[in-house]
Formats: C-alpha cells, structure tokens, sequence
C-alpha cells in the first residue's frame, strides 16, 4: 500500500487495518541485530548517512503490532541512524508537548536523530482555490513547530490539487513560498517529494522550484514516485500505472533542489539488487550534486516481511555507497 492509498483508506474500519496486519513482518532477532550493528562501523566511509523512513513499517504500524514511540527503538536495531517519522502516525499529538517531548527522549535514548515529519491529510497545496489552499498552508503551521521541537530540519508536504501545468506552477509556487516564509523563523525546511499527480512529473517540479526563492525550500526526491497516472486497483489491490515520467530524468531534474533523499525499494534480486530501480546509477547521481545528508529506506514491497525489506535496502546502499567513495 502507497502512503497516498493510507491517506484515502484512513477513514475505513478496524478490518481493514487487521488485514493490512496479517502481512506484518515479526521483529529482527537477537543475532541478526547483533550483526547490522557489528556492520555499523562500515559505514563511516559512506558519503551519506542512512536513516528509515516510517512508512517502510506501515503494515506492523496499522495492525498495532508496533507504536509510533517504537520506531526509534526499531530504526537502532536495524541499523539505522536517523529517523524520518509520517504525521499519520501520530495525527493528533502535533501539539501534544509531553508527547512530543517522549519521542525525543525515545530518539535520544536510542542513539537516533530526529531528521524529518512527511506531512499528510493536512490540505492541497497546488488547489486553484484560494481559499482552500490557505486553509491549507495554515494547516502545516502546527507540523512546522512540532518539527522544530523535535529537532528535525524539515517537514515534507505534498503538492497536490493542481488543475493544470502551467497554472499550477503559479499556485505551487505561491503556496510554498508563504509556508516557507513561515518555517524560516523555526529553522525547518519545507520540502516537496514527488508523489502522484504533476508533482511526479520532473519537468513540472523543475518549473515549480526554478521560481521558488526561499533558501529552506526544496525537493525530497523519491526513487520510484513517478507514476503520474494510476488506474483503479486491480484484484490484487494494485494500482496499474497509465502514465510513468522516466525517473532518471526526473531524479536527474530534482536533485539539484535536495534537502532529502528517499532510497524507495519493492524487490530484491539474489545478489542483493532492486529489480526495478539502479541504485548505482541514481546514487551516482546523488553524489553528483554534492548531496551528503540523509538517505532514507523506505521499502514498500510485498515480497519481504518489512524488516527484511529495510535490511537489504539498507545493505544495497552500502554496498553502492562503498562504490562510489
């Protein structure tokens, strides 16, 4: 399930999210957290640093097999050093002082850094009507604060609503301007992943931040988010894509704008690499651009119980890291 089908879906019942459980993964055992964190001192070589995006354990998160304060705990064991949470997860705690403070104490106490809040269900902020969208930028207000007290650097929003390209690029602009303006007093970058719609068109996303003037305003370019047009499920709950933006170009048209990057996987071969995505050539130009922040797994297959899935993500990039240094 894609984060964008959660945000459709989170208004069905209890069944549903037990079914979505059945799937979940069981936790790392003793020996195989023994050995990510012997690997650990590997890493330093790198010239990223590695963190988990939340969504990677969406199915164990839906079926309460795990909470939200879990996650720091979780990220540590599968060797993970950095921690990129989804406001879903924790919807209505965004002003929730103790709460916020409690994640911060789990992170700290787990060896983790706080790095960003992916924002959803909060408003479009592409829509033509203005009302709407303004309504929608205010609606970030709190994920921005909440966002400062936990000592990420920035939030991730969606750029969704846009009626056509050009027009489009106007209202996206604007948008992003006024809630940047807004972060820039808490030191949070607002950053745009391409996810569905004209934000999944690279030269679309290109247009839109070729205008944008605020230095905390960027992209967070997703390895395999470029579908601009998915059909209705299939019997097999998956979504036919009817329009794909090459990705290379695309990853290629949003990196010079990165705070962020997400390292997307769904399938493994038996040497260790995606299936569908090359890590090595989209890494490469990672590297490229001069990006050396954090480089979020976010495993969204089904093939592999989902700590299994973040562990050969995460090997992959070590693997293509080592390459490149």
């Amino acid at each position: 399930m894609k984060r964008r089908d959660f945000i459709n879906k989170a208004g069905q019942s209890g069944l549903a999210l037990a079914l979505l459980g059945a799937a979940s993964c069981k936790d790392t055992s003793k020996s195989e957290v023994k050995t990510i964190e012997s690997n650990k001192a590997e890493d330093t070589s790198l010239f990223f640093k590695i963190s988990l995006a939340q969504w990677s354990l969406h199915r164990a998160l839906f079926a309460g097999d795990m909470d939200n304060l879990d996650f720091a705990a979780k990220s540590r064991s599968l060797g993970c050093e950095g921690l990129e949470y989804v406001n879903g997860f924790f919807k209505d705690k965004a002003k929730n002082m103790a709460y916020l403070k409690e994640m911060n104490t789990r992170a700290n106490a787990e060896g983790q850094q706080n790095v960003l809040i992916m924002i959803d269900r909060e408003g479009n902020l592409a829509v033509p009507d203005d009302k709407k969208r303004l309504q929608a930028i205010e609606n970030h207000y709190k994920w921005v604060e909440a966002a400062h007290f936990l000592g990420c650097h920035a939030i991730r929003v969606n750029l969704a609503g846009a009626n056509n390209f050009d027009d489009g690029v106007e209202v996206a602009v604007d948008s992003l301007q006024k809630l940047s303006e807004f972060a820039k007093g808490s030191n949070i970058n607002v950053l745009v992943e391409n996810h569905g719609g004209l934000s999944s068109n690279g030269n679309w996303m290109y247009q839109v931040f070729s205008k944008v003037k605020n230095d905390n305003c960027g992209t967070l370019p997703d390895f395999g988010n470029f579908c601009i047009n998915k059909g209705e499920k299939d019997a097999n709950g998956v979504r036919p894509c009817f329009e794909d933006y090459d990705r290379y170009k695309g990853m290629q048209q949003l990196l010079p704008f990165a705070k962020a990057v997400s390292a997307k996987s769904y399938d493994f071969d038996e040497n260790g690499n995606e299936t569908t995505i090359d890590y090595h050539r989209v890494m490469t130009m990672v590297k490229n651009v001069g990006y050396n922040g954090y480089v979020g797994v976010e495993y969204e297959g089904l093939k592999f119980p989902e700590n299994k899935g973040i562990e050969l993500t995460r090997n992959l990039l070590i693997k293509v890291g080592k390459q490149l240094s």
